[in-house]
């Protein structure tokens, strides 16, 4: 009996842990039951988050692509707005010196038939007021280019010496006129930067000098530094505070009083936008009774085949750059210093054709030349120009840019030279500030001068060409 109670006892042990084994599976079943069951919740989740996200990235790309369209018709609308600028500029820089190019060739000729002191006064200071008109007019047009976004500033290379030369015909008239000596000292540096700019920033800074020199000189030329070369233009005028050297290339800043000495106040403003265009660095060496000196900084452009550094400086050249600049004249790029200027070539009995489309600036022109003693012939066009030739065979040519129809004094150039040969002597006179005319004019060997004309101007130009054209015929002979 006790063995069947065993027997019985160790059954229902075995039962006990068979049941502990399943109550055991059970819960084991049930906690997998429920981590899936939380998994799938928190998919379901998941899920409505990432629906809801994706219509959050669908209306931000709607509004993306709808700010996309309101830049593009800004940037279009702006493009437009450029565009129209710059028209106008063309239109107003012509439209504008137009006129006051033809007054003042009228007032240079009036100023020669007056014989009242009263009255020359009064043309005298008519003339100082159409000078100004014209200072402010240009410098506003090129502060206007230099801020233009779109303005095309590329580079090449750029002789010193030849800018050198081209500054001393611009500029050697009106030192004369203040009894100021101006000396280039020729370089055979070449460097890197925008032709027409560069010329634009030596020329307000040796137009200053000049304004601000009442005695003495000043002195323009180039140093090397490492690889860089410093255009330097030096002066005698009565120098500049150390408090006021940031401030005067502000615009209409002038450290002159009002009226004392020419000018706007524009000029160093150009100089300082143009070299930020341009990526040359500005200095200024000055000091009260002492002097200035402005140095721009250009990177020199690698040696051509076959080019020739400058020869030694002359003892004059030397005690000139002691003086001015204090700099050991072995860092000096210089030869001797470049001549005065052309030589004048008599006008008198001279032939000129006159191509001009206004009436104002041809009968303008023609008062002019005649009372110089030239014979003029004068047409509105190019067609009219070759017109003429079977009763006028000029000897020189003096055209406008702009014609009407689309012409311009490049094609009428071209049009008379290949009638009467290629040496036909040319000057364009033009108020566009276009900076790929030079180049064009540089190209034909024609001469440039900018409107207004001043009578001075335009007769050194013609004595230039003139004699420019005796000589050349010298040497053929």
């Amino acid at each position: 009996m006790l063995r069947d109670d065993d027997g019985l006892e160790r059954q229902v042990e075995k039962l006990k842990r068979i049941n502990a084994a399943l109550v055991e599976r059970l819960d084991r079943a049930d906690a997998s039951r429920g981590s899936h069951w939380m998994l799938f919740q928190t998919a379901t989740v998941l899920e409505q988050e990432l629906l809801a996200r994706n219509r959050d990235l669908e209306q931000a790309l709607a509004h993306l692509e709808s700010v996309n369209r309101e830049l593009a018709l800004a940037r279009e609308t702006a493009d437009e707005a450029n565009r129209s600028k710059s028209r106008f500029l063309r239109a107003a820089s012509h439209d504008l010196l137009q006129p006051l190019s033809a007054a003042k060739l009228f007032l240079s000729h009036l100023s020669e038939t007056v014989s009242e002191p009263l009255q020359a006064d009064l043309v005298s200071r008519i003339g100082t007021a159409f000078d100004s008109t014209e200072e402010l007019i240009r410098a506003l047009l090129e502060i206007s280019r230099l801020d233009s976004v779109r303005l095309d500033i590329s580079t090449e290379r750029v002789s010193l010496g030849r800018l050198f030369q081209r500054l001393m015909v611009d500029f050697h008239g009106d030192a004369a006129a203040r009894g100021l000596e101006l000396r280039f000292v020729n370089s055979s540096a070449t460097v890197m930067s925008n032709p027409v700019f560069l010329r634009r920033i030596a020329q307000n800074l040796v137009s200053n000098a000049i304004k601000y020199t009442r005695t003495g000189r000043v002195l323009v030329g180039a140093r090397r530094e490492g690889a860089d070369v410093w255009l330097e233009v030096h002066d005698t005028g009565p120098g500049i505070a150390p408090e006021d050297r940031e401030r005067i290339f502000n615009e209409f800043e002038r450290l002159a009083p009002e009226g004392e000495e020419p000018g706007t106040g524009l000029g160093l403003s150009i100089v300082r936008r143009a070299c930020l265009r341009l990526g040359h660095e500005v200095a200024l060496d000055s000091a009260p009774g002492r002097g200035s000196v402005f140095r721009i900084r250009l990177p020199r452009a690698l040696e051509a085949p076959g080019a020739i550094e400058a020869g030694p400086a002359s003892a004059a050249t030397t005690g000139a750059v002691q003086r001015l600049a204090g700099a050991p004249p072995e860092r000096m790029l210089m030869a001797d210093p470049v001549a005065a200027g052309p030589a004048a070539a008599p006008l008198v009995g001279r032939r000129v054709l006159v191509v001009e489309n206004d009436a104002a600036m041809r009968d303008a022109y023609a008062l002019l030349l005649r009372r110089w003693g030239m014979l003029v012939a004068t047409a509105d066009g190019t067609q009219a120009a070759l017109d003429r030739l079977g009763s006028f065979l000029p000897e020189l040519l003096v055209t406008d840019y702009r014609l009407d129809r689309g012409e311009t004094g490049l094609q009428t150039i071209a049009a008379l030279r290949r009638r009467l040969g290629p040496r036909l002597p040319a000057l364009i006179v033009t108020a566009e500030p276009a900076a790929q005319l030079e180049a064009q004019a540089d190209r034909l060997e024609a001469a440039l001068l900018r409107k207004p004309v001043s009578e001075s101007a335009l007769r050194e130009r013609l004595s230039a060409l003139l004699e420019g054209r005796r000589r050349g015929a010298a040497a053929a002979e």
